[in-house]
């Protein structure tokens, strides 16, 4: 979720529009405080951040092209434009589709140690985009803007890693970093996903051993007690040889299941990979079976 606090915020403007990108990033932040477990799709398609380090100009300029691409799979639900050779042109002009954009520094209220740190420091770059140009580059690309009702997600994830098997849960605290990583990545692709409690997986005898056999029907009424209209399920098994998670996805929309899968990526790729797969086929912009683009 886009934080952003006051305290170590620095907004820069560069075009007469952005006192109006300043209000809805407020609108915004206050509607992720009153979301709870459920992340916003963002009031605003157009946006999205990246971490960059320092806010010198070449780190804002890649920080521009990074945010381009996210923001034309946001806005599209097109996951397969992630790496797109196409995006080429765009993303070196990325500052011209750039409305306003501000740094909140990761690292606020802690003390400098060192000049090294102090040029170092990280930032959430947030970046908002003109909608008409970032409308009319999907047009280019024979994509269109994903502005109809977007189903709220069910995700159910195990994760095995040697002797440690678990599900990602909204209240369990062994998946504390894999829980923010999934909310994170269902913000940057423009999903609310709402995920399980443990309470719920154990009276329904859901667990991550079973995930993968345990039938729709099974999951269809955990995931409507949270309003969800869809349900994803996910299996990331830790590969000691590549370093990195392989990973399943399964999603049944639409009379069909859809399957993908991908490896040697981190969580937090993989969790980008499982929504924006899932957010391909819910927008009407194809499968993703046998593969994770």
């Amino acid at each position: 979720m886009v934080d952003l606090h006051v305290t170590g915020c620095r907004p820069v403007s560069i075009c007469p529009d952005a006192g109006r990108a300043i209000v809805r990033i407020f609108v915004a932040a206050v509607l992720t405080l009153c979301g709870g477990t459920m992340a916003a799709a963002g009031g605003d398609l157009y946006r999205t951040k990246v971490t960059v380090t320092g806010q010198g100009e070449a780190n804002r300029m890649a920080g521009f092209a990074a945010c381009l691409e996210d923001v034309l799979i946001k806005a599209s639900g097109a996951q397969k434009l992630a790496g797109d050779r196409r995006l080429g042109a765009y993303k070196s002009n990325a500052k011209s589709f750039v409305t306003a954009f501000s740094y909140r520094d990761q690292f606020a209220g802690k003390p400098i140690r060192d000049e090294q740190g102090t040029r170092d420091r990280p930032y959430d770059l947030t970046v908002d985009f003109e909608q008409s140009k970032i409308d009319d580059i999907l047009k280019k690309l024979d994509l269109k803007p994903w502005l109809s009702h977007r189903p709220v997600l069910a995700v159910f994830v195990a994760m095995e890693q040697g002797p440690r098997k678990y599900m990602v849960t909204t209240d369990g605290t062994q998946s504390d970093l894999q829980r923010d990583a999934l909310l994170a990545a269902a913000d940057k692709r423009g999903m609310h996903i709402v995920l399980p409690g443990e309470a719920a997986l154990a009276k329904s005898n859901i667990t991550g051993e079973t995930l993968g056999a345990t039938p729709s029907s099974t999951l269809a009424p955990v995931a409507a007690e949270q309003n969800a209209e869809a349900v994803l399920t996910g299996r990331l098994v830790w590969d000691d040889r590549q370093l990195g998670w392989a990973t399943q996805w399964q999603m049944d929309w639409a009379g069909r299941t859809h399957r993908w899968q991908l490896r040697g990526v981190t969580f937090d790729e993989a969790f980008r990979r499982g929504i924006g797969g899932a957010a391909q086929v819910l927008s009407g912009n194809g499968d993703l079976s046998g593969n994770g683009k």
